[in-house]
């Protein structure tokens, strides 16, 4: 079964949520999946993974960031100005906001005291560790084809960034020019400690898995490397993917699903199985 919800962030915002469960059974297990740039939650293998988790028993939520461009049209970019808007610091607020929803019993048929995964990908990757790293009530993190830092800008394209007053990316799918507003920058700069993934990595007390393509074009496999090498080794778990890039070989519109795809969904499901056990 899946059920949208409308929820209202502490900034007076609102976050597009779906929700993947069974009728009739009061959850004590949650998985959040967390979307990445230029992503959202009915890309490609979105839907797909909120069943797959949900008929694995996991009550399983996926959600768009406010500001991440989609609004009423759930497949397309239409809300720019907004993407414009757009911070890692509000990111993290928000993915906090939702975990917050939880404990405070926004969801039904979800125990307040449920225990919590969460999965990223690429800079949902980057999100969640930054924003687990300073809570105590989440049981594992998941991190697929994750970046390892998010000031990827040089130094002339932060000048360039800064005399425009935003940045110009290709959206490769759509061929849609989309732009980060100055308040990126801004926050790139102002909050370099608050945004360290190396500091927020060693900072983890949960298990980590990490999961990257070795063919990966947008995010090179060495930035897991860097991410395994500053984890704590006795609780991760690095499956490096031979043979595959940035979406596994998924594609949007979804169209079917992939034997690597499917092996990392199996190892994925082990790892929050094992580490989100009800005592």
């Amino acid at each position: 079964m899946v059920k949208n919800y409308s929820l209202k962030t502490s900034k007076n915002n609102f976050l597009q949520v779906s929700v993947f469960f069974a009728e009739n059974v009061n959850y004590d297990k949650s998985l959040i999946f967390v979307h990445g740039f230029k992503g959202f939650k009915d890309w490609g293998f979105g839907p797909y993974i909120g069943e797959y988790f949900a008929n694995k028993g996991f009550y399983t939520i996926t959600f768009n960031f406010s500001h991440n461009g989609i609004g009423d049209n759930p497949l397309e970019f239409t809300e720019f100005e907004k993407f414009q808007e757009n911070t890692f610091s509000l990111e993290i607020e928000e993915l906090n906001d939702l975990i917050d929803s939880i404990r405070n019993g926004f969801f039904e048929n979800l125990k307040i005291d449920s225990k919590i995964g969460v999965c990223g990908h690429s800079r949902g990757g980057a999100i969640s560790i930054l924003t687990c790293s300073n809570r105590n009530d989440i049981s594992a993190i998941a991190i697929w084809a994750s970046v390892s830092k998010l000031d990827r800008y040089s130094k002339r394209q932060k000048e360039e960034w800064r005399k425009k007053g935003f940045f110009e990316v290709m959206n490769m799918r759509t061929k849609q020019v989309m732009k980060l507003g100055i308040e990126l920058l801004n926050d790139i700069e102002n909050n370099s400690d608050r945004l360290n993934i190396e500091n927020a990595v060693r900072k983890l007390k949960m298990p980590l898995f990490i999961a990257h393509g070795d063919q990966d074009l947008a995010v090179p496999i060495k930035e897991a490397e860097e991410i395994y090498e500053w984890s704590d080794k006795s609780k991760t778990e690095f499956y490096k993917m031979i043979g595959t890039g940035h979406t596994f070989h998924v594609t949007h519109p979804f169209h079917n699903t992939n034997p690597k795809f499917e092996k990392l969904l199996d190892k994925t499901y082990k790892f929050f199985f094992h580490s989100l056990q009800v005592n």
